[in-house]
C-alpha cells in the first residue's frame, strides 16, 4: 500500500463562503491584517497498485473534487 494525499481547493474566483466566515471571525479576535482566506480539504488514501497517483486521480474525477469549482493535487505521503 502506498499512502496518497489529496488536496482539494475551492478554484480561484470561486466564491468560497467558509474562507471569508473565517476571515470575518478572525478580523473579530484581532487579526485584522489577515488577507484572503481559502477552505480545502485534505484526503489521506492508502492505495495498492503500481500506479496509486493515478487512481487517486481517477477518483477525484468521479468522487472527491467537483470539476466545476474545484482544484485538486495529489502527492505521495512522506
Amino acid at each position: 500500500m502506498t499512502q496518497v494525499v489529496v488536496t482539494v481547493m475551492p478554484r480561484a474566483g470561486v466564491l468560497d463562503p467558509q474562507g471569508q466566515a473565517v476571515r470575518g471571525a478572525l478580523g473579530q479576535l484581532g487579526f485584522a491584517d489577515v488577507g484572503e482566506v481559502r477552505i480545502g480539504k485534505r484526503i489521506e488514501l492508502d492505495l495498492p497498485g503500481d500506479d496509486p497517483r493515478a487512481t487517486a486521480r481517477a477518483m477525484c474525477e468521479q468522487l472527491l473534487a467537483n470539476a466545476l469549482i474545484e482544484d485538486y493535487t495529489v502527492e505521495l505521503a512522506e
